[in-house]
């Protein structure tokens, strides 16, 4: 196995802010906005890392 393969799908709220370099309060905007999808399992919101990179691709085509 890669390391591409042993890479998590979908991440913690900690984990999406670190990635993202945001507060936990912008992701829950981002959240809240519909820009950024989630999901729960169980008490747990979780977001895909293709969430995350579908942002940033966002981000940087309005940059451009």
């Amino acid at each position: 196995m890669s390391q591409k393969d042993l890479a998590p799908l979908a991440h913690t709220v900690p984990d999406a802010c670190q990635r993202l370099g945001v507060s936990r309060t912008t992701l829950y905007e981002l959240i809240g906005r519909g820009s950024i999808r989630s999901f729960k399992v169980g008490a747990r919101t979780l977001i895909p890392e293709s969430e995350l990179r579908k942002f940033v691709a966002e981000k940087m085509g309005i940059a451009a």
